[in-house]
């Protein structure tokens, strides 16, 4: 990338999505213009599915019908939740705040 060269993310933290090819869905809570997670991590994944590194990367509180947890997704697998289901991740309110319009704000962090 070069010094004048802008990277923009699609998906914006509070932002609900699903996940094109696995059963989960989540809410965006931080993102990384670049792949910025560990080499072993990326290696993991199949050579055949693992995606480009240079593109956004979404910390997401994921959920699904069995469990809850934080995945790390690529911008490619990603698209956005049209459902209007509540989530339910344990998480949540460590990090949004509901509106009264049921949208998610995001909390800002405190001061030092």
């Amino acid at each position: 990338m070069s010094a004048f060269e802008v990277k923009y993310a699609r998906f914006q933290i509070g932002q609900v999505v699903r996940h094109r090819l696995l059963p989960f869905r989540g809410i965006i809570f931080d993102v990384d213009l670049e792949f910025a997670n560990t080499e072993e991590w990326y290696m993991s994944i199949p050579e055949a599915s693992r995606p480009k590194r240079e593109q956004p990367f979404y910390h997401v509180l994921a959920e699904n019908e069995e469990t809850d947890y934080v995945a790390y997704v690529s911008e490619q697998n990603l698209e956005e939740d049209e459902s209007d289901e509540p989530l339910r991740h344990p998480q949540l309110g460590d990090y949004f705040d509901i509106d009264s319009q049921g949208e998610y704000r995001f909390k800002a962090a405190p001061l030092n």
